[in-house]
Formats: structure tokens, sequence, C-alpha cells
């Protein structure tokens, strides 16, 4: 089994600690994004990226962990590969000006395949990204008993964000998407599966399509993860991640209330 971890060349030395405190970037580093502490301070376009490099990598370590599993890609057209392969892009993005990122694995990820060719493709730096990377799967990288797949077929609502857990999300878009799917290879394997709590959170908001959905691109379940485990907060989650199209808006304020006195 091999984890390659993608890393810019360009910079070779990572900022030590003593250098962050001397530029006065680490108190209240702890929920400030790197991004908008060095804009403030109006840094270089240098130090910021090596800045956020040391942002991500502290993830690996102290961080919550999310794998995407790509072990389906090889079964979809190459229009659902670009669209999955932007959703990453958005994705990484997100996680470089999160205040909390999460350490990111992609399992499953051929380095000979079209869709890494796509990723390349698409992303550009694609292949300097802060991630874990490896044409094995996740079940065989991560003890099961820490893998929680969320997939919106699940009876289990999410409740929190365990940084000891590895949240899995299936390497999937729109039109590939087969009824239970990722839920069923979750079964098979004795796998916790767990679901946004959007049944909890949110009520069906009427539209002339009459269409109410709750599958999510994985860029669109990343920003609600991230927007928790800075906030604390399902339903500020939610509406950052749950875009109206999807049919759905939050609950009255005392219904939230109710429902948060649940948990």
């Amino acid at each position: 089994m091999k984890l390659s971890v993608c890393i810019d060349k360009g910079t070779s030395i990572i900022p030590q600690r003593w250098i962050l405190l001397e530029h006065g970037l680490l108190p209240n580093c702890i929920y400030t994004s790197p991004f908008k502490r060095a804009a403030e301070q109006k840094h270089s376009k240098k130090f910021l990226k090596a800045l956020t490099k040391e942002h991500l990598l502290e993830a690996k370590n102290s961080g919550p962990r999310l794998c995407i599993d790509l072990s389906m890609t090889q079964h979809m057209t190459k229009k659902e590969l670009s669209r999955l392969s932007a959703q990453i892009r958005r994705l990484y993005g997100s996680n470089k000006k999160a205040a909390k990122p999460f350490w990111l694995y992609l399992t499953s990820f051929a380095g000979n395949s079209l869709f890494y060719d796509e990723c390349v493709r698409m992303n550009d730096g694609f292949v300097n990204y802060l991630v874990d990377t490896t044409e094995n799967s996740f079940l065989d990288i991560f003890p099961l008993e820490t893998v929680v797949y969320l997939t919106p077929d699940s009876d289990n609502a999410l409740e929190d964000v365990n940084p000891e857990k590895v949240y899995v999300l299936g390497g999937l878009v729109d039109e590939s998407i087969q009824k239970k799917l990722t839920y069923h290879k979750a079964r098979e394997h004795g796998l916790q599966t767990a679901r946004l709590p959007i049944q909890e959170y949110m009520v069906k908001n009427v539209n002339v399509k009459n269409f109410h959905s709750e599958i999510l691109a994985i860029n669109q379940v990343f920003d609600v993860l991230s927007t928790y485990c800075r906030t604390q907060s399902w339903p500020e989650a939610l509406q950052a991640g749950v875009s109206p199209g999807k049919g759905y808006i939050l609950r009255n304020k005392t219904t939230l209330e109710e429902k948060e006195d649940l948990f």
C-alpha cells in the first residue's frame, strides 16, 4: 500500500512557529482563516502560500479527515468525470480557506486513469494539491471501525464531526447516481453510515417543479461539514451547503431550538 502526498515543490521551506509568532499570525489562529489573517496584515503572496501550506499540513496530524472514494469513476462518462474533477477543485479550494481544514484523501485513484488526466486538465496545480492519494481502497487503509460513510440513504443523522473518525464520500455526480449505491456498498462491508441532518433542520419548500433532493455534490457536503466544524451549528452549516435549488429551507427558529435540544 502506498500513500503519496502531493506537495508544491516551488516552496521547499514551511515557516516554523517562531516565524509565525514573529509576524503575529499564531494568536487567534484557530478560528480565523490564514487567508484573512495574511490579507489583513498585507503579507506577500509567497508568505501566504507558505502559511496556507503550514495550515493544511497541521490538519494531517490534528484535523478531521475526509476521504473521497473514487472506486466508481471507471463506470462514469467523460462528462461525469469532468464534473467530478470540478467538484474536487471547489472542495479543495474551500478547504484551503477553512479556519479548521480537513485532511483529504483520494482513494482508488489510479495515476494512469482517465479521471486522473481529467483532474490535471481541469484543475491548475492539481499535482501540487496537499492531499493523500492512493490506488488502494479506503477499506485497506483505515480501520473499519473508524469509517463513517456519508450517504443520503442512511437512517442515521450525523450529530457531530469526530476527529477520530474518517468521513467517506462517494465520488459520484448527478448523472451517475444509482439508487442507494453508496449505502449498499457501506452496508456490504459493515460500515457505519450517516446522512447530513437535513430532515431534522430543514423542511421542503414549495416550488414550481415540486423538486426536493437531499443529494449534494461532494463540495457542497464539504461546505456543510466545514461550516459545522467552525460554528458547531447545523442550521448555519446546512444553510451554507444546501443550495435553494435543492428545494429545502431552514425550519423556523422555534422548531430549530427544539431540535437543538434533542441533540
